[in-house]
């Protein structure tokens, strides 16, 4: 455990170095003017195999942080509440294979952008990833590794998973954002339709998110719990006992 954790810390911090790094140019970029016009003459001189690629790249990175990840989360979420254990196993499972195939997939991408693409890490796009593809495997080397429930680590395990795992999204959600600006100022193309679209996906996910948290509280809403004192109403009292009051009040 105390080699996982030195693990985790060297992972996070050599991810934020990464971040942080300043913009560094090659005496070659800092030599070259470039026009707007001759920018839009190399954007038409892309290849359809370098376009199919670009756009391949983000697809799969689509799939892995935007959907696979997020629909992960919300299902190993739905095991808080359930008592069977067979449903609870079949979320666990389900769980880590969405995680599993998030993780080869991402790769896929990261394999794609290391063979295929100008890697000079000069944009945030490509500086965030490498963060993102480190902390990736290093969450499923902390989830491959799980402890029992009520082990000694079990809660060091849990807090790194937790926090891992939220990292992973928040900057799997960041640069996919990135990726569309890197996209728009490598083809020119437009992207606001599917921002918009990415944006409303994140939004729907997030509501069932917070959703998930109310959801039991909205369910006992309609029940009355055991100590709890059952209040009749109005149509419940008998004509006898509103005679009663009556008399009471009238004394």
């Amino acid at each position: 455990m105390q080699v996982l954790r030195r693990l985790v810390f060297f992972t996070i911090h050599a991810s934020l170095l990464i971040l942080v790094l300043p913009l560094v140019s090659s005496s070659q970029e800092q030599s070259k003017t470039t026009s707007h016009a001759s920018k839009k003459d190399n954007n038409h001189k892309l290849s359809s195999k370098l376009m199919f690629e670009i756009t391949l790249h983000g697809f799969l990175l689509w799939a892995s942080m935007g959907f696979l990840m997020p629909v992960g989360i919300l299902v190993i979420r739905m095991s808080n509440r359930v008592e069977c254990g067979r449903r609870l196993k079949f979320l666990f499972y389900a769980h880590a294979t969405l995680q599993i195939l998030a993780v080869l997939i991402a790769t896929a991408g990261a394999v794609m952008s290391i063979k295929n693409f100008n890697n000079s890490f000069n944009n945030y796009h490509q500086r965030i990833g490498v963060a993102l593809y480190g902390i990736i495997w290093l969450q499923a080397l902390v989830g491959f590794v799980r402890p029992q429930r009520g082990s000694k680590g079990r809660s060091v395990w849990f807090f790194m998973h937790w926090l891992l795992g939220t990292a992973v999204c928040l900057l799997g959600v960041l640069n996919i954002y990135t990726g569309l600006q890197a996209y728009h100022e490598k083809t020119s193309r437009g992207i606001r339709f599917w921002t918009i679209i990415f944006t409303a996906e994140m939004s729907f996910l997030a509501f069932i998110y917070l959703f998930q948290d109310k959801w039991l509280h909205i369910q006992k809403q309609g029940v009355v719990l055991g100590n709890e004192p059952i209040m009749p109403n109005d149509q419940e009292i008998s004509p006898s006992d509103k005679q009663k009051e009556l008399k009471i009040l009238t004394c």
